[in-house]
C-alpha cells in the first residue's frame, strides 16, 4: 500500500511512524518536516498528504502535528478525504469501520511508541463496515463534498 505521511515537526514519533510503516511493507511518501525542502507548516503539509489520497496517488495517509487537531482539520478540507484523529486503537478501529476513514491523524505529543503500534494495528486490521446506516452516513459526507463544488446535496435544503 502507498501511504502519504506528513508532519509539521521532525519528532521521534514521526520518524518512528515512517519506519514502522516501511517495516510493515508499505511504500511511504513523506511531506513537511519529514521531507527536506517541503513546507513544514501543519496546514500545507497535511493538505499535501491528503491530496495524494484524494487524487488516488496514495491509498491512505497519516497526518501529524503536535495535537493532531490542525492536521486533521486541514486534511478534512480536501474533498474525498475522511480524516480521523485517533488517540487509541479503539478509535482507529471505529474510524475505519464506521466512518470509512482514509486518513489517520495523530498527535506527536500524545502518541508513544507502543500506542503508535496499537493504533496502526487497529487501523490496518479494520475495513469499512457494511452496516447500512454507516454506509449512508459516509455517502452523506461524500454528498457534502460534492455540494462544496456546486452539486447540491439532496434533502439538505
Amino acid at each position: 500500500m502507498r501511504i502519504s505521511v506528513s508532519s509539521d515537526m521532525d519528532e521521534p514519533v514521526a520518524r518512528l511512524l515512517v519506519a514502522e510503516l516501511r517495516e510493515r511493507g508499505h511504500e511511504v511518501v513523506t511531506h513537511g518536516a519529514l521531507s527536506p525542502g517541503d513546507n513544514p507548516q501543519w496546514a500545507p503539509c497535511s493538505e499535501a498528504a491528503a491530496r495524494e489520497v484524494a487524487d488516488g496517488t496514495a491509498d491512505q495517509a497519516v497526518v501529524c502535528c503536535w495535537t493532531g487537531t490542525g492536521a486533521s482539520i486541514a486534511a478534512n478540507k480536501v474533498p474525498g478525504v475522511r480524516a480521523a484523529l485517533c488517540t487509541d486503537a479503539y478509535t482507529a478501529d471505529g474510524a475505519r469501520r464506521w466512518n470509512d476513514a482514509n486518513v489517520l491523524a495523530l498527535s506527536l505529543r500524545l502518541t508513544s511508541e507502543p500506542l503508535l503500534k496499537e493504533i496502526l494495528d487497529a487501523w490496518f486490521a479494520a475495513e469499512a463496515g457494511e452496516d447500512a446506516e454507516d454506509r449512508e452516513n459516509v455517502a452523506h459526507i461524500v454528498r457534502l463534498d460534492d455540494s462544496r463544488h456546486g452539486t447540491p446535496v439532496p434533502g439538505s435544503d
